[in-house]
């Protein structure tokens, strides 16, 4: 793990940008989504630095994401996981929006047919867009509903947190990170953390799964 490594940076990733007086200060939270943008195009590759018992299966697998669609309210990145068997899993896309007060963050989860899992677009909203190049997404009650009907009441604490670093800086990496409070029925807190290095693009990846007409 190199030393910009989030697992020992500050818990929440919220670090501020850094302005000299003369510079107007951005808006709050631009900071964040001009950062993503700017990779806009780009796929990179990464992996899970994260320990959690639940996430064998992925210690060592490869990893890709993808900012494949952006716009100015919304920016698509979809998330490739390589199996043990080769083959790739295609199913996860990460789809990022703009708010009345910050950013809202949902996963789109679909089968290798296109069509949606029962457990999809759940996520989070930032209570403010907050400045720097990180933001925290609470889990919201559409997704707490949509939790507790499926049976995953463990994850109705869920926050997920994404920091991505502009294109072009030294050791930009890009790192989502899952955590949650141990609920009823769950064994342990969840810590789930992947990481990207945005500094070497790598081709780009077929389409994910759903999506191929897009």
């Amino acid at each position: 793990m190199n030393k910009r490594s989030l697992l020992s940076a500050l818990p929440l990733f919220i670090l501020s940008a850094c302005n000299s007086s003369a510079d107007p200060a951005p808006a709050p939270g631009e900071d964040f989504w001009a950062a993503l943008s700017s990779h806009c195009g780009n796929a990179y590759q990464g992996g899970l630095v994260s320990d959690d018992a639940a996430d064998a299966d992925m210690q060592g697998a490869a990893m890709i994401m993808h900012v494949r669609e952006c716009s100015e309210d919304r920016i698509a990145v979809p998330f490739h996981i390589q199996g043990a068997d080769g083959k790739w899993d295609r199913s996860r896309t990460w789809v990022f929006t703009r708010t009345d007060n910050g950013y809202r963050l949902k996963h789109d989860h679909r089968h290798e047919d296109g069509e949606p899992d029962a457990v999809t677009i759940y996520g989070g909203e930032t209570a403010a867009a907050v400045e720097g190049v990180a933001q925290a997404f609470p889990v919201d009650q559409e997704s707490i509903e949509l939790f507790k009907r499926e049976g995953l009441d463990v994850s109705v604490t869920n926050v997920w947190r994404v920091r991505v670093d502009p294109a072009g800086q030294d050791d930009a990496i890009y790192a989502y990170k899952l955590t949650r409070r141990a609920a009823k029925g769950a064994p342990a807190d969840r810590d789930f953390m992947v990481e990207f290095d945005l500094t070497q693009p790598v081709p780009a990846p077929p389409a994910p799964w759903g999506f191929e007409d897009s």
